[in-house]
């Protein structure tokens, strides 16, 4: 499964990706390209950017045309020949790239409000910042950009000459 590096133009892209599953770093705005691309190459991640300059530098970067974040997860998956799964049982946290690990109310209860403790039946906590999750209307959102990303892969797949 490929691993990817965000530059700083690309962190509603990095976020989406780790809602599919994929282990995808966000970068500081601050981070130099050059130790940016290091990351990339030493860690064995494609490199994702909008920046000619970034992009010329490493071996594994991929320089993305498109702008809208739906339009970007075509693109990447696409020229990676990747077909994602839609769902969330692998997401990873959306805020810091961690893995979620399933969670009891009980062990979450102070974290989320008394509502959605009523009202959810499963939560899942991130191991690296304690973030809690549970199903609600944004996941069902989230399912229906991943259900159109997927369904464009598709089309693109089903459209290409050679392809049966």
């Amino acid at each position: 499964m490929p691993r990817f590096v965000c530059d700083a133009m690309l962190g509603s892209l990095a976020r989406w990706l780790r809602f599919f599953g994929y282990d995808a770093e966000y970068m500081d705005p601050s981070t130099e390209d050059r130790l940016l691309a290091e990351r990339a190459r030493s860690e064995s991640r494609w490199l994702l950017t909008r920046d000619r300059e970034l992009a010329a530098i490493g071996p594994r970067t991929m320089l993305l045309r498109s702008e809208g974040v739906e339009e970007q997860l075509v693109e990447v998956f696409g020229r990676l020949g990747v077909r994602p799964m839609v769902g969330l049982g692998r997401a990873r946290c959306g805020e810091c790239n961690g893995e979620l690990e399933p969670a009891d109310a009980g062990t979450v209860a102070h974290d989320v409000p008394p509502y959605v403790l009523r009202s959810a039946d499963r939560f899942k906590r991130c191991q690296g910042c304690g973030r809690v999750y549970w199903p609600g209307s944004h996941g069902d959102r989230i399912l229906a950009a991943m259900g159109r990303v997927a369904a464009r892969l598709q089309s693109r797949s089903t459209s290409e000459p050679g392809r049966e």
